[in-house]
């Protein structure tokens, strides 16, 4: 008997050897990452206080109620736009069936990949007084430029469509996913009490959807507020472009804190109602003895209208604009081979591959000590560690640009009088510092798909490696990361890809003779040089592709 191992429970060879062991690094490194999340709104905070009511004064009576007006236009037509096309769509393709389904589930996905300043660039050429469309107006009627009226494509409307375009699969997808996991029984409950199919959708399936909905159009205007390529390159006067031009074109830098905070103030008001709408998301009913709704077979003139509602967006969210700028890249003088695009492309890549390996590292940390150590510490370190989806570039890179150029400037003059040797700008003119910039902005999208793997890890996985002698790291890197790989290279592609496409905090914080491919498209397009801006517009989308495809992939398992 004595060689048969004894079921009572050993003692721990180390009882001072707590869960908890290891965790005092992550527990700091987790600090530093939501601390450095926190500066940039801070900073633009005590910038904006100290810049004196003079400034503000002068802003008030001159620009501020325009930015306002714009910004706040601007988000709204972009609410109502993506609620039509997003949640239309998502109804029509899970509760209804017609010819090419199944194709257009996934295709209505594809517009996420592109960058709203790039379909600005791609339909400014066909639409503008010179371009395609209105030169063969001219040339069939024979009017003259001041004989017909033709709709503005520089304009606020012409930049809420282009943004409607790209932001409408955010509602598309979080609206298809409720729809989906609606029970058939109020539905056709209401349906036998003889409401229409209308009034049914209206009354029953939308409440029901509605913080998923909310959720996403809120997503929408978030990303609204914080575009600058598009409103910059229609003229449009938002809270974006005033930053930018109040820093470089005015060199007030009050004038600039003070528009951020302003802009900032709206971003975290969104942001708070988008988590709010996110709590509330066990609204619609996802029981296991829901029934589910039988999609309606449509026909004829109803499956015909259902195929052109869907193909709309598609059709010049996504096709139209690729074949309009691989026109006007072969007709462009733009060598994508040459040393000076090779150059473009060697930022871009640089800048996006070192912003996701440090993103995803960030959100690992965050993840996984707000896991191992639960508490209001590690929760409200996650909290502000994903408050920089809310927080545009322009407004980031500002926020960092102050608290390091004052501590540069601070270093140089102790060191010129003590030393009488100038360091020079140390941080503020580093790539380093727009990598910080670029994790504050995607750190919550990538803690998003870190989570999203991390809570199919079950708890006691955790506890049979500690038991089994394995610390914090240890159980991090044995057990966690090899389940998480694809969690994680989905993050990866996700920050690569946002950073490849982000162009506010770029031209703000990018080193000297530092540009990238979104810089260069939008330096081109600045110049009117609309064809050669489509060659690294292209690169961008074609990039943009892959986690798009991922996400595709995702929306086909969900049938």
């Amino acid at each position: 008997m004595s060689d048969v191992p004894s079921l009572m429970p050993q003692p721990r060879a180390n009882p001072k050897r707590r869960p908890r062991d290891g965790l005092r690094g992550f527990a700091f490194l987790t600090m530093l990452v939501a601390g450095i999340c926190l500066l940039p709104m801070l900073a633009v905070a005590i910038a904006a206080l100290s810049g004196g009511t003079e400034t503000i004064s002068h802003l008030m009576e001159t620009v501020l109620p325009r930015y306002a007006g714009a910004t706040l236009m601007l988000a709204v037509l972009v609410s109502v736009g993506t609620f039509a096309l997003g949640v239309g769509a998502a109804w029509l393709v899970t509760m209804t069936r017609f010819p090419g389904v199944r194709f257009f589930e996934i295709a209505l996905v594809l517009p996420l990949a592109f960058p709203a300043y790039v379909l600005a660039y791609a339909y400014t050429h066909v639409l503008d007084h010179p371009g395609f469309v209105q030169s063969t107006l001219r040339d069939v009627t024979g009017w003259g430029p001041r004989d017909y009226w033709f709709p503005e494509i520089r304009s606020l409307g012409g930049a809420a469509a282009m943004l409607v375009l790209v932001l409408y699969p955010y509602v598309y997808l979080l609206a298809r996913a409720a729809f989906l996991q609606q029970s058939a029984t109020t539905f056709l409950a209401a349906r036998a009490l003889g409401a229409s199919a209308w009034a049914a959708f209206f009354k029953i399936s939308l409440p029901l959807a509605r913080p998923a909905i909310a959720g996403g159009v809120l997503l929408a205007v978030m990303e609204t507020i914080a575009d600058f390529g598009t409103v910059a390159y229609f003229g449009v006067q938002t809270f974006a472009t005033g930053i930018y031009t109040s820093w470089f074109a005015l060199a007030d830098r009050a004038g600039a804190a003070q528009l951020a905070l302003c802009l900032l103030s709206f971003a975290l008001f969104l942001a708070m109602l988008e988590r709010a709408q996110r709590g509330r998301a066990q609204y619609h009913d996802t029981s296991r003895r829901q029934q589910r709704m039988d999609p309606a077979q449509l026909a004829g003139a109803k499956a015909a209208l259902a195929v052109v509602l869907c193909g709309i967006p598609v059709l010049f969210g996504a096709v139209l604009p690729v074949v309009v700028l691989l026109n006007m890249g072969i007709g462009s003088e733009q060598n994508l081979f040459s040393p000076r695009y090779l150059g473009f492309i060697q930022n871009s890549v640089t800048l996006a591959a070192t912003a996701a390996l440090v993103t995803v590292m960030a959100a690992i940390l965050v993840g996984f000590y707000q896991r191992s150590h639960p508490g209001r510490r590690s929760q409200s370190a996650a909290y502000i560690a994903r408050l920089g989806y809310a927080v545009p570039g322009g407004v980031i890179a500002v926020g960092l640009m102050v608290p390091f150029a004052l501590f540069d400037n601070t270093l140089d003059a102790w060191m010129r009088s003590t030393f009488d040797i100038s360091t020079g700008l140390l941080v503020t003119g580093s790539i380093w510092l727009l990598v910080l910039a670029y994790m504050v902005r995607f750190l919550a999208a990538a803690m998003g798909a870190y989570e999203g793997g991390q809570a199919m890890v079950p708890s006691n996985m955790d506890a049979a490696a500690r038991s089994l002698g394995q610390s914090a790291i240890g159980t991090l890197r044995r057990v966690h990361l090899p389940i998480l790989a694809p969690s994680l290279l989905t993050a990866l592609l996700i920050v690569f890809v946002d950073v490849m496409k982000e162009l506010p905090a770029t031209l703000i914080m990018r080193p000297f003779n530092y540009d990238t491919l979104a810089v260069q498209a939008y330096r081109l397009a600045s110049d009117e040089r609309l064809e050669g801006a489509a060659v690294p517009s292209l690169v961008i989308v074609a990039i943009g592709l892959m986690p798009v495809i991922l996400i595709c992939r995702q929306v086909g398992r969900q049938r």
